[in-house]
C-alpha cells in the first residue's frame, strides 16, 4: 500500500461521513502546501527526495508534516519508487 503514498492519512477515506457528504474544500487554510500541490506520488517522491533539510523546513512550516520527519519522507519516497522493498529496509543504504 505505501508504494502509491509518501504520506497519507487513511481514516480520511474510510470515515462512512466523508464518503456520503463530502464537499469541496472551503477553507483555504486547509489546501495543500505549494511543494505537495497537484503532484502525484512518484513526482513527489522524486521531489522529496532532491529536498535539503532547509527547504523541507521551509516547505512544511507549521505543518503535520513536519512531525514525519525528512528522513521519514524520504524513507518513503524511495519505497515508492521501488528503490526498497519495505518500508523497514528503505533507510538502510
Amino acid at each position: 500500500m505505501i508504494r502509491k503514498w509518501v504520506y497519507r492519512h487513511f481514516s480520511q477515506d474510510v470515515c462512512p461521513w466523508n464518503v456520503s457528504f463530502a464537499e469541496g474544500l472551503k477553507e483555504p487554510a486547509f489546501a495543500a502546501r505549494e511543494f505537495i500541490a497537484g503532484k502525484d506520488a512518484t513526482t513527489l517522491a522524486e521531489d522529496l527526495l532532491a529536498m535539503s533539510q532547509d527547504e523541507f523546513s521551509a516547505a512544511f512550516r507549521k505543518s503535520p508534516m513536519k512531525r514525519a520527519k525528512l528522513a521519514g519522507l524520504q524513507r518513503n519516497a524511495r519505497v515508492v519508487l521501488g528503490q526498497s522493498d519495505t518500508a523497514d529496509n528503505a533507510g538502510a543504504s
